[in-house]
């Protein structure tokens, strides 16, 4: 063999190695940026993309020898009825052996269901256990629920400075409902030091995330400079988001500030509508009927019927009154057949099809005399 076969025999021996080596670099770098790779959960890959029968079908096999996170996800799918007739009973059975393998989904689950008592028995005593496991495990929602029992003080014991503390853990957390409440603590002085500006943050922080609550009260300390700066048009944005995004406070609030022109361009129509999306909700507020008494009739039926529509806009007049062209028949070619109803064309006496055949019809009504026949006597 020459020498330069012995090199490639010898190179092509070494490069196998050599792509070992490589690709075990950059696992290496992979692993120290990533973390180590985790196995791919193909149940939860086919649940996240909505095939739940065969997320269901792949969770099963391991659910079956304790996967706690395979349990947690099969209860998930009859709880809210994935794929699957819904079945809190069976959820709750689910929940439970996930929650006996240390699922902290799975616990604190569970927990909503004794305490709404879907699928289980109603047990508050029961549900608050469960949200101090969840919670001692980091689950966030189950911290906010049991800083929720522990200001209740019935199945848990009341105390608002433990609230607080879990409440804040909750709230930087990024709950928005946590974030709200602790920020309203911190203005009441609840289990806290008093804090306004540091409770107007919290509440910010809440309305940010879209919790209408949060929307209408950030709105108004806005509106009133407490913890913030006084902002006039920053309220006025925030008391619209909240009343497009529902709320009946903020849709009554906002028209009377379009009433009145605060902050905004005056529209008595505006406020008009506005005010009867609150309405619908069982709003009523006799301030800003008084608002309102010199608008217009025909600005009052427009913005009620834009409210009758709202959030589309109501159709225009243009489309209202369009009428659809219904096709006429073509033209006939030839002459004209006769109509079926036509009354040269309907027969001279009605056939009875059970008449014996003997019976030979006539033709037509006899010919009239034209001279009378003699009366006969009886």
């Amino acid at each position: 063999m020459s020498r330069l076969a012995l090199l490639l025999v010898a190179a092509l021996a070494c490069l196998p190695a050599a792509a070992r080596a490589q690709t075990s670099d950059a696992e290496t770098i992979s692993h120290a940026v990533f973390g180590p790779r985790l196995p791919t959960d193909y149940a939860f890959g086919a649940f996240q993309r909505g095939y739940f029968l065969t997320a269901l079908e792949l969770a099963l096999p391991r659910a079956e020898k304790g996967d706690a996170a395979a349990q947690t996800l099969i209860a998930e799918i009859y709880a809210k009825g994935l794929g699957v007739a819904q079945s809190p009973e069976r959820a709750a059975g689910w929940y439970q052996l996930a929650a006996d393998n240390g699922d902290r989904l799975a616990t604190f689950e569970l927990g909503m269901l004794y305490q709404e008592g879907v699928g289980v028995p109603r047990n508050r005593r029961r549900a608050a256990d469960l949200f101090r496991s969840a919670a001692e495990a980091g689950y966030i929602p189950a911290k906010y629920n049991l800083a929720l029992l522990h200001v209740e003080g019935i199945y848990a014991e009341p105390s608002l400075a433990t609230a607080a503390a879990l409440m804040k853990e909750a709230a930087d957390a990024e709950l928005p409902e946590a974030q709200y409440d602790y920020g309203s603590m911190l203005f009441e002085g609840a289990g806290v030091v008093p804090d306004m500006q540091e409770g107007a943050r919290y509440i910010g922080l809440a309305a940010e995330q879209g919790l209408l609550a949060a929307q209408v009260d950030y709105a108004t300390l806005l509106y009133l400079g407490r913890g913030v700066a006084r902002d006039l048009a920053g309220a006025v944005e925030w008391y619209r988001r909240a009343a497009e995004g529902g709320s009946p406070v903020a849709q009554n609030r906002y028209a009377k500030l379009l009433a009145v022109g605060e902050g905004v361009a005056l529209s008595l129509e505006e406020a008009a509508m506005w005010r009867s999306l609150a309405r619908r909700q069982g709003l009523t507020d006799p301030a800003l009927d008084r608002l309102l008494v010199s608008i217009p009739p025909e600005a009052l039926a427009r913005a009620e019927e834009r409210a009758r529509f709202w959030p589309s806009e109501p159709p225009s007049r243009e489309s209202a009154e369009t009428i659809a062209v219904v096709p006429t028949a073509p033209e006939a070619m030839g002459p004209v057949l006769p109509a079926p109803t036509d009354p040269e064309n309907a027969p001279s006496r009605v056939v009875d099809p059970d008449a014996e055949d003997d019976a030979a019809p006539q033709a037509g009504p006899p010919a009239a005399d034209d001279t009378e026949a003699d009366p006969q006597d009886p």
